[in-house]
């Protein structure tokens, strides 16, 4: 990133912003909302992954994914096209058609990113237009001394394994297995003493837009609280 600034053009709105700089965060910082779920703030190569942040961008064929789209001076972008708006719908749908939809039985009911993000796209959280796929996991996974994951949830964005692995102590998060297939899987030990790390940290759970993991201390306290 270059300290000289450049002006940009959003929405009809000029904005001004470092040279170098991401797209998407730039518009957040500027109050226009683009809907993104793998997107967290620092990250040096975003994964892209959601395809939730697509824009157009004048003089560029077919959408651009605003998270990893470094602005120029000059650059003129549409974040609200009606093309654009149905993108991200059939994203969303692909999203979702692995998502157990269980609102009011989740920890993050109410403060989930996902519920916001399908409130803004207009799309409900179990679409009809896909059949659902059922990923043959459990319900709840809680082989790790201090977290719960619930794959069924989990959307994959790869967030707690980002700020996870940046935090180098304690277990190791990391994708397992390919495909439909791929879950969130926790490496460590027990008895490493690096493990007592997780119990003061969290910062994997704090990530998750969807609650899908939770410290087990919280997760039993909600599960209480439904009885």
């Amino acid at each position: 990133m270059s300290d000289k600034l450049v002006t940009i053009t959003v929405d009809d709105k000029e904005i001004s912003a470092p040279a170098g700089s991401y797209l998407l965060p730039v518009c957040l910082e500027n109050d226009i909302y683009i809907p993104n779920l793998c997107y967290l703030e620092g990250m040096e190569t975003p994964p892209a992954s959601c395809r939730l942040c697509l824009v157009e961008i004048e003089g560029r064929p077919g959408p651009q994914v605003s998270c990893r789209c470094l602005i120029e001076d000059g650059m003129v972008v549409k974040t609200n096209s009606e093309e654009i708006l149905k993108l991200r719908q059939i994203a969303f749908r692909l999203l979702v058609s692995t998502n157990d939809g269980s609102c009011k039985s989740c920890i993050s009911n109410r403060s989930c990113e996902l519920q916001q993000i399908a409130k803004f796209l207009h799309q409900p959280l179990r679409t009809k237009r896909l059949r659902h796929i059922d990923r043959a996991y459990p319900p709840l996974i809680d082989d790790h001394p201090y977290l719960v994951y619930e794959p069924k949830k989990c959307l994959l964005c790869g967030r707690c394994v980002y700020v996870c692995n940046n935090i180098e102590k304690g277990y190791k998060l990391s994708f397992a297995q390919r495909g439909m297939d791929t879950i969130v899987s926790f490496f460590g030990s027990d008895l490493d003493p690096a493990s007592a790390f997780c119990k003061e940290c969290f910062a994997c759970t704090e990530v998750c837009p969807v609650g899908s993991l939770s410290s087990k201390e919280k997760w039993k306290a909600f599960v209480d609280g439904l009885k």
